[in-house]
């Protein structure tokens, strides 16, 4: 912030963080639905794969008896395998995304509540720009300037000013 900036208020930057632990929070529960479309397909294919996996195997022994035309079949279990399993990893994969989110929404959330007890609004500002380096608060708001993001930027505009 140059000399001749306005200052900012500690309340501003409590609205901010709870602003953007809100935004956070809507992107979880997006998340949440796409996630909860994926498993519920998995689930789906995962009984139909045990289906037809049922048809191939001698109750007796626990073994696949193929017949004469059940290599074309199996071949067709075997690529569906695959795909579960990777769509499995993707699950995964959103699953911790999914987490690093919430867990950057209830740190802005308590951060704001921290800041209620700061005395001035620099003392919020310092605050609020370890906060989102610490975090990297920037990799989730792509779209969206973070306080980070604009003190680097006036960093950057008084350096070649």
């Amino acid at each position: 912030m140059a000399e001749g900036d306005a200052e900012l208020t500690t309340d501003e930057f409590v609205e901010y963080c709870e602003t953007q632990a809100r935004l956070l929070w809507g992107q979880v529960d997006t998340m949440e639905d796409e996630l909860d479309d994926l498993l519920s397909e998995l689930d789906a294919e995962m009984a139909d794969l045990r289906e037809r996996l049922g048809e191939h195997t001698d109750t007796v022994e626990g073994t696949v008896t193929p017949g004469t035309d059940d290599g074309a079949d199996l071949d067709d279990i075997e690529e569906i395998e695959a795909d579960l399993e990777e769509r499995q990893t993707v699950a995964a994969a959103k699953q911790a995304r999914m987490t690093a989110f919430r867990e950057l929404a209830v740190g802005y959330a308590e951060l704001a509540t921290d800041l209620d007890d700061a005395a001035e609004g620099r003392a919020a500002l310092k605050r609020v720009l370890e906060f989102e380096q610490e975090h990297d608060a920037p990799a989730y708001f792509p779209e969206r300037q973070t306080v980070l993001e604009a003190a680097a930027a006036d960093d950057e505009s008084e350096e070649s000013g």
